[in-house]
């Protein structure tokens, strides 16, 4: 049995793509887990201090102000 020309790259595409697969899982079953798990999530833990958030800084804008061009011909 042989295998058509025009079929032969989607057959190699096929094959590398399971070898890889297989190697990946195999991969993942014996590998430790690498991050352990934390025992307070951060934001369990931070102190938010809600009067400073609800104040912001005045932002300094450099460059001309943005205007949608709505009409693509007129520039």
């Amino acid at each position: 049995m042989r295998i058509r020309e025009e079929n032969r790259n989607i057959i190699l595409l096929v094959t590398v793509m399971l070898c890889c697969g297989a190697v990946a899982g195999t991969l993942i079953l014996f590998e430790p887990e690498l991050v352990p798990a934390p025992e307070k999530r951060v934001a369990e833990r931070a102190v938010i201090d809600v009067a400073r958030t609800s104040i912001q800084a005045p932002v300094r804008v450099v460059g001309a102000p943005f205007e949608p061009n709505v009409n693509p011909r007129e520039r």
